[in-house]
């Protein structure tokens, strides 16, 4: 992402879809802006075991943090919760003739991932975060 030099002070949600496609790629930008999916098992974070906090490539935000990461083998990075109640917003999804919860980062509304509920896994909650890699970023964390 080609970031402003103004980011501290910049309100995401108001830029246009010309100024977002300055900032990103076109693969961030079909994504991210566009709802799309990369293909499963080609993400960069699907395998990574990195301790970290992973942040929306688009506007930056913190959204989650390693320790909520797990293997789902869904194809996509996985977390059983976002960093805080806050940093994401969901909404209902039907893009595919059926109901999803569509996940997005509640700074800047780029569109992340889906959010699924009651699959089974062995986690503290009963959430699977299914999101794209090219939507994060990981900031690498040591443990002390």
């Amino acid at each position: 992402m080609k970031t402003p030099d103004n980011a501290d002070s910049i309100n995401y949600r108001d830029l246009s879809e010309e100024q977002w496609r300055a900032m990103l790629n076109p693969e961030e930008y079909a994504v991210l802006r566009q709802a799309g999916t990369e293909a499963p098992g080609t993400g960069e974070y699907v395998n990574t075991t990195t301790t970290g906090v992973y942040r929306c490539r688009a506007c930056d935000a913190e959204l989650f943090r390693s320790q909520e990461k797990f293997q789902a083998h869904c194809g996509w990075p996985a977390f059983f919760s976002p960093l805080a109640a806050d940093s994401v917003i969901t909404r209902e999804d039907r893009s595919l003739s059926r109901v999803r919860t569509e996940v997005l980062c509640a700074n800047c509304h780029s569109h992340l991932g889906h959010v699924f509920e009651g699959e089974g896994y062995d986690t503290p909650t009963d959430l699977r975060y299914c999101i794209n890699s090219i939507c994060l970023t990981l900031e690498p964390t040591t443990d002390n």
